[in-house]
């Protein structure tokens, strides 16, 4: 008896390792039960970048073929560290298997949480801290938005009729400084004459503060504001001053119809496609992603044609081509800064990781990392306080 009742044990437990290899197992990612979760910094109606990376959540869905109630979004969380983990736990008790965070400043709460959750799989837009942090399950992704942004700045360039652009910027990071400053060269590549303001409002996103420093630059001359902060209020004050403006995230024309010249956007369901799309197959994510004009991750907006200037369409198409066949180099030449100095861009600790000692000179931005590293404030652009 007992020799049967084993013999019958055995066959159960066989049967029971068959079914589970049949099913993949109870704990096997596929597209009926996946989950992804998505912390955005900012509320969907920013109508900017929460707004655009909501956009691309929805695209990714949709490319997959999965349906919406499998994205589940956490909006308005901010940059508190509370709140950020706060909001990757609920994720994570929700059953997410791949977690998205939106902002620079959720890095830390993202790699604790991928420490503590190693079947977790966690993506960082903008962040720095994914290459050499020895984490399997922790990415950082971002795009080449410099690209789009040097097509932003020719428009801008040639729209301007005092020559003084204004910009209003986030934060004085790396990311922020290498987007203003390739649309400046943009800017210069069409006109030798023009300058450029800077205003920084250090914060990522805050309308009312975005609104109030774009009329402030309109005030001291700049016909042209160009933005990365996270909301529509820049491309307001331009319609409401009576200027041009360069957007950012979205299509700002319908806001702003007299003012908005284009809008540099990133298309982030490029690469949250990939990300599920690997986590579905079982491939490994690369640990840093950025991709730019080729792509379509980095792209720019229909033009204004009623307001843009003439031959800006073949001025920005000629540019996109050469950029993308790698014939014109954003960061390049003997770039210096605003005492004659060579231009020097520097890594956290302050030392020196490249200096722009001639013609020559070409610096290859978001190659070794995805996150931006140009840093350097070049001759022409004027930060003020």
């Amino acid at each position: 008896m007992k020799k049967v009742l084993a013999i019958l044990l055995a066959s159960m437990l066989i049967l029971t390792f068959v079914a589970a290899c049949d099913s993949g197992g109870s704990d096997e990612v596929t597209a009926a039960n996946i989950k992804i979760g998505v912390v955005h910094i900012g509320p969907l109606a920013d109508q900017g970048y929460t707004y655009n990376h909501h956009i691309g959540a929805l695209k990714m869905i949709s490319n997959l073929g999965l349906s919406e109630e499998q994205y589940v979004p956490k909006f308005a969380v901010g940059t508190e560290a509370a709140d950020v983990t706060a909001a990757i736990n609920e994720l994570i008790q929700e059953g997410c298997q791949i977690i998205f965070a939106t902002s620079f400043s959720m890095q830390f709460q993202m790699i604790e949480a991928a420490m503590e959750n190693p079947d977790v799989v966690f993506c960082h837009a903008t962040g720095a801290n994914a290459h050499g942090s020895g984490l399997d399950n922790y990415h950082n992704y971002f795009a080449k938005i410099h690209e789009a942004r040097y097509l932003g700045g020719i428009a801008a360039g040639l729209a301007t009729e005092t020559n003084k652009l204004g910009y209003v910027a986030a934060h004085p990071f790396a990311e922020v400084i290498s987007g203003y400053t390739a649309f400046f060269l943009g800017a210069l590549s069409v006109n030798p004459d023009v300058t450029m303001d800077v205003i920084y409002i250090n914060s990522w996103g805050d309308p009312p503060l975005e609104q109030q420093v774009a009329t402030r630059l309109i005030e001291l001359g700049a016909d042209v504001i160009a933005q990365h902060s996270d909301s529509a209020t820049p491309a307001i004050a331009a319609e409401e001053g009576g200027v041009f403006h360069v957007g950012y995230n979205n299509d700002m024309r319908s806001t702003a119809p007299n003012a908005s010249l284009l809008s540099p956007r990133i298309d982030w369901s490029i690469y949250m496609t990939f990300a599920v799309k690997s986590v579905l197959e079982g491939t490994q994510i690369p640990v840093d992603w950025g991709e730019g004009l080729q792509s379509g991750a980095a792209f720019i907006t229909d033009l204004n044609d009623a307001i843009v200037a003439p031959g800006t369409r073949e001025a920005i198409e000629t540019a996109r081509t050469e950029i993308i066949s790698g014939s014109r180099q954003i960061f390049s030449g003997h770039l210096v800064d605003n005492a004659g100095n060579n231009a020097v861009i520097t890594n956290f600790d302050g030392d020196t990781i490249f200096e722009f000692t001639g013609p020559d000179s070409v610096f290859h931005e978001s190659t070794e990392t995805s996150a931006p590293a140009f840093n350097a404030i070049i001759s022409g652009v004027n930060v003020i306080s």
